[in-house]
């Protein structure tokens, strides 16, 4: 028997969402750059894609990141439905809801309350302050701001909805998935596409629930799924001995570049964007990681093993070099953004490990 997905896999996984999440979240941010579908479905925003790819200049990488880097979200996403199954269902243990969901919001508080309260500070002090309400403040904190009316312009840095994300998720799978039968998780996957299926590709609608547990549950049930499935005949109780380890990398190659070609394609189509493309986002990060040289796996799984600091501590990086590429020194801008990002995370995870750590 072999695990689907090893330990270090699922760090390195997590390395490369954090990247791809980081470098969106700046190439983003400036102008004249083509903008991502994430919430919504805009069918300018692929015409752009498609002017930038047919006529590329050296701003073409930067366009790249700026549209795809968000799906680092659906990854992170199926790494927490795999990592709660692995976790919570191969014990005897039981965890009643009240003391699972406390649990898992204080270990998402440790992280929070640190990046947080230091970006305000950062906020506070350079140009385009944000005008905060006490309201949305402590929406933030108790993490339930993303089901509230226009969350894009309440939730501020924006990627902090993710907070709010997990939190409902953590409640959805503990009443509803916890050591159930995985068909629950499929009729919810279902039922969840449909609900957004219906929307106006381009409506608030469709934007309020994709802001929410609606909106990325086929990624997160996906998870549990494997986690429930995770285990593959070979043979053989060392991966090695089997007929295929020599081909092993030059096929996840394969499905990695298949993955990526489709993943393009079904850009420019509704129901392929809402359903498949995370599909394959996942399936294409799962074959690179088990693709990459020891080398190169090395370096993503040392992000991954930082990628929680990295995502609280990166808006406030943003923040403080984000005007470098509005003055169009952009590449510039983005190099001296990776530098600090590294080490603010670096920084960051100091403080978050000083904070005792939650009980359940």
């Amino acid at each position: 028997m072999k695990e689907l997905l090893t330990r270090n896999e699922c760090t390195a996984m997590r390395g490369i969402a954090i990247l791809a999440i980081v470098l969106h979240n700046y190439c983003h941010f400036i102008s004249k750059i083509v903008q991502e579908n994430e919430y919504q479905f805009f069918v300018s925003h692929n015409e752009q894609l498609w002017q930038v790819i047919s006529h590329p200049d050296e701003l073409l990488p930067i366009h790249l990141f700026s549209f795809f880097g968000h799906y680092g979200v659906p990854v992170f996403l199926f790494l927490s439905g795999y990592g709660l199954v692995r976790k919570y269902e191969t014990s005897d243990d039981s965890c009643p809801p009240v003391r699972f969901v406390r649990y898992n919001y204080l270990k998402l508080l440790r992280m929070l309350i640190v990046g947080f309260s230091l970006f305000i500070c950062v906020d506070m002090v350079t140009p385009g302050r944000f005008q905060f309400h006490w309201d949305n403040v402590i929406a933030q904190l108790l993490m339930y701001i993303n089901v509230l009316p226009e969350p894009e312009k309440t939730i501020w840095p924006g990627i902090y909805w993710f907070f709010g994300l997990m939190m409902e998720f953590y409640i959805v799978y503990r009443l509803l998935l916890y050591r159930r039968s995985s068909w629950i998780a499929v009729a919810l996957i279902v039922v969840c596409w449909l609900l957004q299926a219906f929307c106006d590709p381009e409506g608030e609608t469709l934007n309020r629930l994709r802001y929410n547990c609606i909106g990325g549950l086929l990624p997160f049930g996906l998870g549990i799924i494997a986690a429930r499935v995770r285990t593959l005949r070979t043979g053989s109780t060392t991966p090695t001995d089997s007929a295929y380890a020599p081909y092993g990398p030059i096929l996840w190659l394969l499905v990695f570049i298949l993955s990526v070609a489709l993943v393009f394609a079904m850009s420019f189509n509704f129901y392929t964007w809402l359903l498949w493309i995370p599909v394959f986002i996942i399936l294409g990060t799962i074959a690179l990681v088990k693709a990459m040289p020891k080398w190169m796996l090395s370096i993503v799984t040392w992000f991954g093993n930082i990628s929680a600091a990295m995502f609280v501590a990166h808006p406030i990086a943003r923040k403080l070099f984000i005007t470098v590429a509005w003055k169009q020194d952009i590449y510039d801008g983005l190099m001296l953004y990776i530098i600090a990002v590294i080490a603010i995370s670096w920084a960051v995870k100091q403080l978050i490990d000083r904070i005792p750590q939650p009980k359940l």
